[in-house]
C-alpha cells in the first residue's frame, strides 16, 4: 500500500503545483516558468517518494515499466488508479484555491487543462496535437527508462527526469499545454467538463502510444548490456 499511496501523493503534488502554476501564474511567469514548475514538482515528488514507488506519477511511465517487466500487472493497475486519484485530489485542491480566492470561475481561470484547436494557443489541429503528444512522450519516457536503468545515475535520476519534463513542456505548452501524462490531463478535464473533457482522449491516447513506441525504441536500439 505504501507504493500506491506514494503514487497518489506524488501525482497530487505534480498536478497541484504544475497545473496550479499554469492556471494561477502563467500570465506572470510565462511558458518557461510553467515548464520549470512542472519539472520542479516532479523533482520534489521524486525526493519524497522515489525510494518507495519509483515516482512514476504518470500512467505512461507505468505502462513503460510494465512492458519492460519492472512492475507486474497488479502493480500497474494499482499505480494507474492511484495516479488518477492523486491527480483528482490535486485538481480539487486547485479548484478550492481558485474559489476561495474569488479569482473567478474555474472555467475562466482554468485548471491547467490540455487542448487543441480553440483550446490551443496556436490553434493546433487534433491530428497535430496527437502527434505532438506522441513525440514529447517518446522523448520523456525514453529519458525515464535510460536514467532508471543505469545504476550510476541513481543519485541524480530525479533531477534528470525533472529536467526532461521541463524540456518537453517548453515546446509543448504553446501547442497543447503539454500532457505526456494521462492522469495529469484527465483530472482537470473531468472538473472542467465541456470541450476540455471532449478533447481529453487525445491526451490519454497520445502519451500511451508514445510510451509504447519509446519501449520499442529502447529495447531494439538503445538498451546496453550494462542496463538492468
Amino acid at each position: 500500500m505504501k507504493k500506491y499511496f506514494s503514487e497518489f501523493l506524488g501525482t497530487a503534488i505534480l498536478v497541484l503545483f504544475g497545473c496550479g502554476t499554469a492556471a494561477l501564474a502563467g500570465a506572470y511567469v510565462g511558458t518557461l516558468g510553467v515548464a520549470i514548475a512542472f519539472g520542479l514538482a516532479l523533482i520534489v515528488a521524486a525526493s519524497i517518494i522515489g525510494e518507495i514507488s519509483g515516482c512514476h506519477i504518470n500512467p505512461a511511465v507505468s505502462l513503460a515499466m510494465f512492458l519492460l517487466k519492472k512492475i507486474d500487472l497488479k502493480e500497474f493497475i494499482g499505480y494507474v488508479i492511484s495516479q488518477i486519484l492523486g491527480a483528482l485530489v490535486g485538481s480539487f485542491l486547485l479548484m478550492w484555491i481558485i474559489t476561495s480566492a474569488n479569482l473567478g470561475s474555474i472555467q475562466s481561470v482554468g485548471l491547467g487543462a490540455n487542448g487543441f484547436k480553440e483550446l490551443s494557443s496556436v490553434n493546433l489541429s487534433m491530428g497535430g496535437a496527437l502527434l505532438v503528444e506522441i513525440i514529447l512522450t517518446i522523448v520523456f519516457v525514453l529519458t525515464v527508462i535510460k536514467v532508471t536503468s543505469d545504476k550510476n545515475k541513481a543519485n541524480i535520476s530525479g533531477l534528470l527526469i525533472g529536467l526532461a519534463l521541463t524540456l518537453v513542456h517548453i515546446i509543448g505548452i504553446p501547442l497543447t499545454g503539454t500532457s505526456v501524462n494521462p492522469a495529469r490531463s484527465l483530472a482537470p478535464a473531468i472538473l472542467l467538463g465541456g470541450k476540455a473533457l471532449a478533447q481529453v482522449w487525445v491526451f490519454i491516447v497520445g502519451p500511451l502510444i508514445g510510451s509504447l513506441i519509446a519501449v520499442i525504441i529502447y529495447k531494439f536500439t538503445l538498451k546496453t548490456n550494462k542496463e538492468k
